[in-house]
């Protein structure tokens, strides 16, 4: 049967927001139309009403904002007495002060002797967000309102929630997330896939210039970390950062070095970059990377950055790159003057040298497609050995930030349309000049690029520059904002990066990824509508239309793309998908095993509930793989067949 608790399948009020629409934008984070999920928010000067406590206690979540009779009803009673509040400490998140923008004058409030203290004041004891249990639901108050924006004030309002219990209906395995070796080097791998795979993680990018040079101690590291996330159904692509290669090919090589404009070598920030328009190295290079993906069991490749440095452009003529003899040899060769000169003796300023100008930056765009298609060329030739191996492109835009172009050579639209040659994932990275501007940015991104499955995009979660509140880096509401829009405007998301993550957001990403347009209760049949699946909180066996189901992950049934009506079944003891990974269209019980539908750009992996004893992929049998519990099945749009002991 359904789990409807949490989702108050009951006779109350529709949702209402009684303080605009900063409310609904933070419930939408859950997933679903916050009408849905069985939240109720009043605002100030709410009168008391009786009738909320039975609600509550029934399975409502009721959430108070700032002082009301109502709020004093539950014992949240307003002294004379006033407070400024300008830092917040949480309890999810201690460590991490949350600075207001704005100073928030508040009555001090009297708590509930049962209400847990969720966020206070740093200097003083003064509450400004507290609830307690009651029944089956909760309530939970707030000083004041949570701010235009959803986030300003308590970006842990989501957290608060699901500590009092409630849960979220909705979830999704659909996100990606970079590793970067250097900040784990001595974690606990099984550990962190486990965790990995609560938060909704489907695929790891790991930064494989740790091991383009083979060492012992990392090799065997690398081994254990694929080999855990491949036990928890979590693939594993090699994250590349060309050109930058490795620190011991920077050390071994100093002729290869790239140059910037003041031709110094090019070691900007952590990034060692390397001359690939030198054919000499190219082809070192080449050999080393062939060599480091067909050594391990990778899932795929993720050429990230293919293009050069750097953001503040032709001003800082320090970062500036490609400036080698490579470059500058080949395009004196073609416009009769050396580039380096646009430093130093072509700096006038006039029309002339702006056309000089020009015409080097157009000559840096076109070697980074040059660089893009023939590195996309490379990783196919790995494909060819490896046919499941799947092939990620990451590339900044330049649509809404065009300065991005002339910056760092990028042409995404020349990208992009390497789609029409190569098969690979086009994942959009959003420059940091666009890292202030909020959430809704996302959906203004995907407008500019046409609708493809193989889009995906690139969220950083990462301390920024500009003046933003409450926290340099985003966390609560505003990341879940972050990557609820971004799902429901991409196919696919990947966070940067899986350890920048406070802990606190993690168990809610799955919830935030789920791109879920209707979702709603006729009679005991639950209704929804999703772009890209998803999985539905449910308990027990599940028919879907009507039909027989057997995919029920740890958080409920999987539904598919599309408009679905799901129902309690009679059905028990059946086999069952009990997790996937790739886009599941159908899945069917027969009486000894199970018929599906998939669809994955590289491999799959699925486990059971019971023993597999054969199976055949599109009415081929094909050999049974493993590891642990996982079974491993071919990359593309299949059909498959399980059958069980």
């Amino acid at each position: 049967m359904p789990l409807r608790n949490s989702l108050l399948v009951l006779l109350l009020t529709p949702l209402a927001f009684a303080s605009g629409g900063s409310w609904e934008q933070i419930l939408a984070i859950f997933g679903v139309p916050p009408s849905q999920i069985g939240v109720f928010v009043t605002g100030p000067l709410s009168p008391a009403d009786a009738s909320w406590r039975s609600r509550v206690e029934s399975g409502a979540f009721l959430i108070l904002e700032g002082e009301s009779p109502l709020a004093a009803s539950f014992g949240f009673r307003a002294s004379p007495s006033l407070a400024t509040l300008n830092c917040l400490i949480d309890r999810s998140s201690p460590e991490l002060p949350l600075i207001l923008e704005k100073p928030l004058v508040v009555h001090v409030v009297s708590l509930p002797s049962d209400a847990k203290v969720f966020s206070k004041d740093r200097w003083s004891p003064t509450p400004a967000m507290a609830g307690f249990r009651l029944g089956k639901g909760a309530v939970l108050w707030v000083a004041a309102s949570p701010g235009r924006l959803g986030y300003e004030r308590f970006p842990y309002i989501p957290q608060a929630l699901v500590s009092l219990g409630f849960q979220p209906p909705v979830s999704s395995r659909r996100t990606w997330a970079f590793f970067d070796y250097s900040y784990r080097t001595r974690a606990d791998l099984d550990y962190l896939a486990k965790k990995w795979r609560t938060s909704g993680l489907s695929a790891l990018h790991v930064s494989a210039w740790h091991f383009y040079d083979r060492f012992p101690d990392r090799d065997a590291y690398l081994s254990r970390l694929i080999e855990a996330c491949h036990r928890e159904g979590i693939l594993v692509y090699a994250w590349l950062e060309l050109p930058h290669v490795s620190d011991k090919f920077w050390d071994d090589h100093p002729e290869w070095r790239e140059k910037t404009a003041v031709l110094q070598d090019a070691q900007l920030d952590w990034r060692k970059l390397m001359n690939l328009a030198n054919p000499q190295c190219a082809r070192a290079v080449k050999r080393g990377i062939s060599s480091l993906l067909g050594s391990f069991d990778w899932d795929g490749v993720n050429l990230a950055e293919l293009y050069f440095e750097s953001l503040e452009g032709v001003s800082n003529p320090s970062r500036f790159t490609p400036l080698n003899d490579d470059v500058r040899s080949e395009f004196r060769a073609e416009n009769g003057f050396d580039p380096v000169d646009l430093w130093t003796s072509r700096r006038s300023g006039s029309k002339e040298d702006l056309r000089a100008l020009r015409l080097f930056l157009d000559f840096r765009i076109g070697l980074a497609r040059k660089m893009q298609s023939e590195w996309l060329g490379e990783m196919e030739r790995v494909r060819a050995i490896k046919p499941d191996f799947d092939i990620v492109l990451t590339h900044v835009d330049d649509r809404m930030d065009a300065s991005m172009s002339d910056a760092i050579g990028a042409d995404s639209s020349h990208a992009f349309s390497l789609l029409k040659d190569h098969v690979f994932t086009f994942m959009v990275e959003d420059p940091a000049t666009l890292w202030s501007l909020g959430p809704l940015r996302y959906p203004e991104i995907a407008k500019r690029y046409p609708t493809s499955s193989r889009l995906a995009v690139d969220i950083n979660v990462v301390e920024r520059y500009q003046d933003v509140y409450p926290t340099k880096q985003q966390t609560g509401v505003e990341l879940f904002q972050l990557i609820h829009f971004a799902s429901n405007a991409f196919p696919r998301v990947a966070l940067y990066f899986e350890n920048s993550i406070v802990s606190a957001d993690l168990p809610l990403i799955p919830a935030a990824s789920a791109a879920v347009t209707r979702f709603e209760w006729s009679g005991n049949k639950l209704l929804v509508d999703s772009p890209r699946g998803f999985s539905a909180r449910w308990a027990g066996p599940a028919l879907v239309d009507g039909l027989r189901w057997a995919a029920f992950d740890d958080r409920g049934v999987i539904v598919p793309p599309g408009s679905h009506v799901i129902e309690a079944s009679s059905d028990i003891g059946s086999p069952r998908l009990t997790y996937f990974n790739g886009q599941l269209f159908s899945a069917v019980p027969s009486q000894r095993g199970i018929n599906f539908h998939y669809s994955s750009s590289s491999r799959a992996l699925a486990s059971v509930n019971c023993d597999v004893i054969s199976l055949s992929v599109d009415s081929r049998p094909i050999q049974i793989r493993a590891v642990g519990s996982m079974l491993i099945l071919p990359a593309g749009d299949r059909h498959a067949v399980f059958t069980c002991k």
